[in-house]
């Protein structure tokens, strides 16, 4: 089929790459010229594990291609995807004039039906505003479905997460664009949930709020853990092995961030408020998540007692392992608190220092993560990348001034750092 994806960021272009895999012809739209060119070029703008390979093995078939023309992207396809950021408004909101502003543009350059398709996380009711925007500034007249397709991508792992999806929603008023969708997830091999738009909308909050409240839950029970002498990581593998709860989203941490869980908590409190219902559950969640990182610092804190002057090693600065992301970023957080009491940071990352450099200040970027102890009063785990389970300890125990280690991620056995002689503090252990 021909497609078309507005919007290159982390949805956009993982969605166009995946669908070229399969065989669609795409099309990807994005206003920032700068963006296209170096995409174009076979340049990628964001880390995702497979997606490179993808995007350029596409390009090279005729499959995909990108352009900063809404005109081109809409008259060249049958379905078009909005693809475009939904931030956060300072009242927890979402902003949606992005959404409002592609709706316009697609509006304009329809000739003949379409398919619209939006795929960001946008609040309930989204898709009637669209349909009306699109209906207001379509001077052709022509007939139009808008369609809710929300993408359920985790970052870092998105490209399997897309090829191998759980579930594909389709929300829609119409019976028209049904088997147009169908069709474009039929290489996917997934279970396909049709239903109206207002509940589609509605799943994708639904599903990342209460993801963020199991993630807060644990960091719960991680707190009575510490105060009892028991293990998260032990409960949560007991847990978990109930079928009904599932042992997925129940490690303790320094709470979740990222560009996600975050925004859609907050949108969905929001979306509840503004229908007449105080989700009081929710608000707690936040709490929590808040709470988790306030005594991680404080954990430091007293250990080290002053941090003014402390040199202290941060291994981790994307949000998660497998992605260059820093937006709302625990690690990023952790550094500018440490920072802020006068912390002197030696930091490494192995795929988020560029992007990290733009929000840090300061602040020793190291080039390997097996220097980054030297001369460290203490060593913090801050994002969950696999390799730093090969960190090389004993060195490392020699190269700090202190052999003192703060866990946020719980990667290291508390037994066998205390025999290699640090003192090793981690999450609810």
């Amino acid at each position: 089929m021909k497609l078309a994806i507005i919007g290159t960021g982390y949805v956009g272009l993982v969605s166009g790459a995946c669908f070229a895999e399969v065989g669609h012809t795409v099309i990807c739209v994005d206003n920032d010229p700068a963006k296209v060119k170096v995409l174009t070029d076979g340049g990628i703008p964001i880390y995702e594990p497979g997606l490179e390979e993808m995007v350029k093995a596409n390009v090279a078939a005729g499959r995909l291609r990108f352009t900063t023309s809404t005109e081109e992207g809409v008259q060249g396809s049958d379905v078009i995807f909005i693809a475009v950021p939904t931030p956060p408004l300072p009242d927890g909101s979402v902003d949606l004039s992005y959404i409002e502003k592609v709706a316009r543009e697609i509006a304009s350059a329809m000739t003949s039906y379409k398919i619209v398709v939006d795929k960001s996380t946008v609040p309930v009711k989204t898709g009637d505003k669209v349909s009306e925007t699109i209906k207001r500034y379509c001077k052709a007249k022509v007939e139009f479905d808008v369609v809710s397709n929300p993408e359920f991508l985790r970052e870092g792992f998105a490209v399997d997460d897309l090829m191998h999806p759980d579930r594909v929603v389709i929300g829609t008023k119409s019976l028209r664009p049904v088997n147009a969708m169908k069709q474009i997830y039929l290489p996917f091999n997934a279970p396909i949930v049709v239903t109206d738009i207002n509940s589609a909308e509605l799943i994708k909050h639904a599903s990342n709020s209460f993801l963020a409240l199991k993630i807060s839950y644990i960091n719960a029970i991680s707190v009575i853990c510490e105060a009892t002498g028991a293990n998260v990581q032990e409960v949560a593998n007991g847990m978990g092995m109930d079928e009904r709860i599932g042992r997925r989203f129940l490690d303790a941490s320094l709470g979740f961030g990222g560009s996600c869980f975050p925004k859609d908590l907050s949108a969905f409190i929001k979306i509840s408020e503004q229908v007449g219902y105080d989700f009081g559950l929710l608000k707690e969640v936040q709490k929590i998540n808040t709470f988790q990182m306030d005594r991680f610092v404080k954990k430091i804190s007293e250990t080290l007692w002053v941090l003014k002057d402390k040199t202290i090693g941060v291994l981790g600065l994307a949000f998660k392992q497998n992605t260059d992301d820093v937006r709302m970023s625990p690690a990023i957080d952790l550094c500018l608190r440490l920072q802020k009491e006068g912390a002197i940071l030696r930091v490494y990352d192995p795929k988020a220092m560029d992007k990290a450099k733009g929000v840090l200040k300061d602040v020793t970027f190291v080039e390997d993560m097996d220097s980054v102890p030297e001369g460290c009063d203490a060593l913090v785990v801050a994002t969950e990348w696999e390799q730093f389970k090969k960190l090389d300890l004993e060195r490392c125990r020699g190269a700090m001034t202190h052999p003192i280690m703060f866990d946020g991620r719980n990667m290291f056995d508390p037994a066998e750092m205390e025999q290699l002689g640090f003192i090793y503090k981690s999450i609810g252990r």
